[in-house]
């Protein structure tokens, strides 16, 4: 029975909790919600009133609307009023910032008594602009806008007379009738009697046609001075105002001494590039021809027409394969690849061809990179240096093969020691491969190895070293199969030495010019 007791008062005490809990619930839902106790801003006696929440005005005065269209306009609503609010009130943002603690902010200007007013209430800010006491409200419209425009009237003036540009609008009729302060000191500057000078001003650009300029901008336009020997340059860019034209005329006398040096310097270029027998082509980064030399002309006997009209790279190429100037490719696929894979050779260093051409010329073709993704290809004919080339390989070859038919074991060694040429039978007699470049010290190893113990290799490499006058003498050798072996060591120009091993009875003498001409083998 007791728990029982409990148990009810228990429920009956928290039934009478939440019933009290809804009650306040629905008091609170059908509450009206509480009121700003604000003056209404149409019945305030004040000309300037915003009503902000966040950044946004949600209530404001006829006046206050017209000094808020007034302000800049890619600004939001708190934006504007805090542009405008800071030009007598520099510490209007930094003030307002505090405005919900403080509930109340009152800023006056020294002098003049323009005030502004700003009251916090419930998340909402009103801020009331006042003129000064002795000017009251005009009711024409409040003077802050009046004075904000004024502002920034007088900006916009001073930043247009000072900028280092000229600026002036022109009529139908090309009759300037406004100019700022750049175009009115180049109008005194260029108008010798300044008294001259009145309204409408004079064109400084009689070039320039009346109206919009039909050609692309920028144009180049020019002014003399008198007195002075360089003219002024400018480049103008034209903007239609319904029948009148605002022309703006940017400075362009650095532009055009660079210009000028850029043209004087390539010209310089393509005079030494005309004296030069390699042919030049250098191909900009769009792969078009930008210059050439004659010499290029010459070697690829492509007309002066077809080069001027700036070809692509591969039509470049194209028409040097139609005029046989360079090597005829298997099939147009493999051509096409191959011009592919000496473009990128080319772009990313330094590439290097030789063209054996149909006509028995051979050009070297260099690709070389340069600033700003252009190529630069060189074309040298080197026909002269690879017929001497090849006629003397042919010389070499033919001396060596008459110095393979002799029957004596033949070596010749340089000044520091070193062979410079051997025969067949050289090769045969020692069971020797070495070629050129074996030492004297290796060469005497080897030969000792197939001869009995002789003093003659002592005195034969001291003979090779010794930079003093020396004379011819001879050695008898004895093989170790038994077989009589004569040596004959003879100096020869440029310190030089012929080594002679002869399996006769005696070793047959011999001219030593004859051996000072041969050639050395090639290596």
């Amino acid at each position: 029975m007791q728990t029982f007791d409990l148990t009810l008062g228990v429920v009956m005490v928290a039934s009478s909790l939440g019933t009290a809990l809804l009650a306040l619930l629905i008091m609170g839902y059908f509450q009206p919600p509480r009121r700003i106790s604000w003056t209404p801003v149409e019945d305030m006696d004040e000309a300037v009133v915003f009503l902000l929440r966040d950044r946004e005005v949600v209530d404001s005065t006829r006046d206050a609307q017209a000094m808020l269209d007034s302000g800049p306009g890619f600004l939001d609503d708190w934006g504007r009023i805090a542009a405008i609010a800071e030009r007598r009130f520099p510490e209007f943002c930094d003030e307002i910032l505090a405005l919900a603690d403080r509930q109340k902010i009152l800023l006056e200007e020294e002098g003049t008594g323009y005030q502004i007013e700003a009251e916090w209430r419930n998340g909402l800010a009103r801020i009331i602009f006042r003129e000064g006491p002795e000017r009251g409200h005009t009711g024409d419209g409040d003077h802050f806008s009046r004075a904000a425009l004024t502002e920034e009237l007088a900006t916009l003036r001073s930043v247009v007379d000072d900028a280092p540009i000229l600026v002036w609008k022109e009529d139908g009729c090309g009759a300037v009738r406004w100019a700022n302060g750049a175009y009115v000191d180049l109008v005194n500057r260029v108008v010798a009697d300044e008294d001259s000078v009145g309204w409408p001003l004079p064109r400084v650009f009689p070039d320039r046609p009346i109206g919009m300029d039909p050609s692309e901008p920028p144009r180049r336009l020019s002014v003399s001075i008198q007195g002075e020997e360089e003219p002024i340059w400018f480049d103008t860019y034209d903007e239609s105002q319904g029948e009148d034209t605002l022309v703006f005329a940017l400075p362009a006398d650095k532009l055009v001494r660079a210009e000028a040096s850029l043209r004087e310097f390539v010209q310089t270029l393509t005079k030494t590039f005309a004296h030069l027998p390699t042919g030049l082509a250098v191909f900009d980064r769009e792969r078009r021809l930008a210059l050439f030399n004659p010499a290029l002309m010459d070697l690829s006997s492509l007309e002066p027409q077809f080069l001027s009209a700036r070809p692509g790279l591969f039509e470049f190429l194209d028409k040097l394969r139609e005029k046989q100037r360079m090597p005829e490719p298997k099939d147009y696929k493999t051509w096409r690849q191959q011009i592919l894979a000496m473009e990128t050779a080319a772009s990313s260093g330094t590439h290097q061809e030789v063209w054996s051409l149909p006509s028995g010329q051979t050009y070297r073709v260099t690709g070389r990179p340069h600033p700003n993704g252009a190529i630069a290809f060189l074309f040298e004919d080197i026909s002269a240096e690879i017929s001497l080339t090849r006629t003397f390989r042919a010389e070499i070859e033919l001396n060596q093969s008459v110095f393979d038919c002799l029957d004596d074991a033949i070596a010749v060694f340089s000044s520091g020691g070193q062979l410079i040429m051997s025969n067949k039978a050289y090769s045969d007699l020692w069971n020797s491969s070495n070629g050129s470049g074996t030492s004297i010290l290796d060469a005497i190893g080897v030969w000792k190895d197939f001869c009995e113990p002789s003093p003659v290799w002592g005195d034969l490499r001291d003979f090779v070293g010794d930079t003093g006058e020396r004379a011819e003498w001879t050695g008898d050798l004895r093989l170790k199969s038994g077989r009589k072996l004569y040596a004959r060591f003879t100096p020869a120009s440029g310190h030089s030495t012929i080594v002679n091993f002869s399996l006769r009875e005696e070793a047959r003498p011999f001219s030593t010019k004859v051996w000072a001409n041969i050639p050395a083998k090639a290596g």
